[in-house]
């Protein structure tokens, strides 16, 4: 019997530093990309959410369902042990992943990219071109159908008067 628990309590330990390693997940997250607050309110959610499932199912998983306090306990020092141990080391070199890779990425884009520049430069320039000259035509003919009609209500008003 406390063979089980202490089992237990290992377990509810690990389930600790998966919730420190999921909250971490979105600090990385927010450090890398730069996130509305919107967003951070869905992924706070998410983490909650994410978190919950997981005591949960580790709960039925692992006790049958049975709620003790050594397994709280046991989650709160996973999470302790890891963000005092874990965490920045985790973060860093996380950072500095997803950096890279946005950095290739971004380079890979770049040269995709090249073509579909090119092929706008060469189509959607003539036809922006051939708008703005339409706008402008347009827009010089309402202005001489709205001085027309001033000269009009003008030449009326003189010969009332």
């Amino acid at each position: 019997m406390v063979t089980n628990q202490a089992y237990l309590f290992f377990i509810f330990i690990l389930n600790g530093v998966i919730i420190g390693i999921l909250f971490d997940f979105f600090r990385i997250l927010r450090k890398t990309f730069k996130t509305t607050d919107f967003v951070t309110y869905i992924e706070d959610l998410l983490f909650w959410i994410l978190t919950g499932f997981s005591i949960i199912y580790f709960i039925f998983t692992f006790n049958n369902g049975e709620i003790r306090l050594f397994m709280f306990l046991g989650i709160a020092l996973g999470i302790f042990i890891y963000m005092f141990l874990f965490s920045s080391y985790f973060i860093k070199i996380n950072v500095i992943i997803i950096n890279f890779f946005k950095k290739i990425f971004g380079k890979i884009f770049k040269i995709i990219f090249i073509p579909i520049r090119f092929i706008k430069k060469i189509f959607f320039k003539p036809i922006s071109f051939i708008f703005i000259n339409i706008r402008k035509t347009f827009a010089n003919l309402y202005n001489k159908i709205i001085n027309i009609t001033k000269n009009n209500k003008k030449q009326e008003n003189n010969v009332k008067n």
